[in-house]
């Protein structure tokens, strides 16, 4: 890992600490504050709702002024939204502070994704993205651990700790970190920024890599019926604490990012994007099956240990495939990436929120099936892409 990966991996562990702090905190946020699985479902969604609608547009700026500007934008909201959130004490706080970080930060991730693609070449780039994967995957496991433990001192400590840190991620790229998007390789275009970009949202689907766009929503909205809850899953059901979930995290967390770093490259390399991503989504659906059969602190960590190992190539694969069969600049097609996932982030908190407040199974049920369903699409479409290509 050269200095611009590791400044990139560094931003990205700080991105998403801030996102793993709120997982065990935010439960008891919430229900302090009078909510419940709904509650805290949409708070989720409106973080990943100013995601959808801005990142494309970030991406779209990035491929005409640079990376570098856009990452610092990135880390910046992220700060200010972690001040935001410590000083909560209602929940309409809670919403104005997701809101803005989810506004800002989204110009992180496609931009980063951009950064990685503008500086590999097509056999490397799968590695390049399993270590974005692991930056994120260590950044959760983290997150979670430091919300866990801190949450001693208080519940707003852990995001005054994460505001620093991103201070600290925004002085290391304004100093240290090059441009990687030279003048005459930036993006030429006449048109207007167009902000949320719904309608090429929408035209995307029907383009040769339309597929993938797709998968990437519904990865996201599986995927979102284990984190948008767990919390108060756990909660519910064992009676866990923040300490405990954040625990819980944590462990499967390391695993998770092993498993990004270490073999999501050499994986894609030996057998291709297309199998890595079938056999996640496969694994993924079997574990969130076993993840309901836990009765103990011993069989949850196994369960949703095996439930996130499997899931853990399954973003940088789809993430890989769209970029080497990109026909447009790669901001654009990282930022459109990230907004369907974002919707996925959008639809599935509020789906497993509202399930929830019904059944405690239904969510891990829903998330099951969804993923399921990915897998029979992906042996489908992903099998007719590869003869065509």
């Amino acid at each position: 890992m050269n200095r611009n990966t590791g400044i990139l991996f560094f931003t990205l562990v700080v991105m998403m600490i801030g996102f793993g702090i709120i997982i065990p905190l935010l439960p008891f946020y919430v229900t302090d504050m009078g909510g419940s699985g709904i509650s805290m479902g949409i708070l989720m969604a409106v973080f990943s709702l100013m995601q959808f609608l801005f990142s494309p547009f970030w991406g779209d700026l990035s491929d005409r002024y640079g990376r570098k500007t856009f990452l610092m934008l990135g880390i910046f909201g992220n700060g200010i939204s972690m001040v935001l959130m410590g000083f909560a004490t209602e929940l309409w706080m809670l919403f104005a502070a997701r809101a803005l970080a989810g506004l800002l930060s989204s110009a992180t991730l496609p931009t980063a994704m951009a950064y990685i693609s503008d500086s590999t070449d097509e056999e490397s780039r799968g590695g390049g993205m399993g270590i974005i994967g692991a930056a994120m995957g260590i950044g959760m496991v983290l997150g979670p651990g430091i919300g866990g433990v801190m949450s001693d001192i208080s519940l707003s400590a852990p995001f005054f700790l994460a505001a620093g840190l991103s201070a600290l991620s925004l002085v290391f790229i304004w100093i240290l970190l090059p441009e990687s998007l030279p003048e005459e390789k930036r993006l030429k275009s006449e048109k207007k920024l167009q902000g949320p970009q719904i309608k090429a949202m929408w035209e995307s689907l029907f383009s040769p890599i339309g597929f993938l766009f797709g998968l990437a929503f519904l990865l996201s909205f599986g995927l979102t019926n284990f984190e948008g809850v767990f919390g108060l899953y756990a909660e519910y059901r064992f009676d866990y604490d923040a300490k405990t979930v954040g625990m819980v995290l944590t462990v499967i967390g390391i695993s998770s990012a092993v498993v990004q770093g270490a073999l999501t490259g050499p994986a894609i390399r030996k057998w291709g994007d297309s199998a890595v991503i079938k056999t996640s989504l496969i694994a993924s659906s079997v574990g969130f099956l076993l993840m309901l059969t836990a009765t103990n602190l011993t069989t949850v960590m196994l369960t949703t240990g095996f439930f996130v190992i499997s899931n853990a190539m399954l973003r940088p694969g789809v993430a890989s495939l769209i970029s080497k069969r990109a026909t447009q600049g790669q901001g654009i097609a990282m930022g459109l990436n990230n907004s369907f996932m974002s919707l996925g982030r959008i639809v599935g908190p509020i789906w497993a929120g509202t399930v929830l407040d019904i059944n405690l199974s239904y969510p891990y049920m829903t998330g099951s099936f969804i993923m399921a369903l990915g897998f029979v699409a992906a042996l489908i479409f992903l099998q007719r892409e590869t003869i065509l290509a």
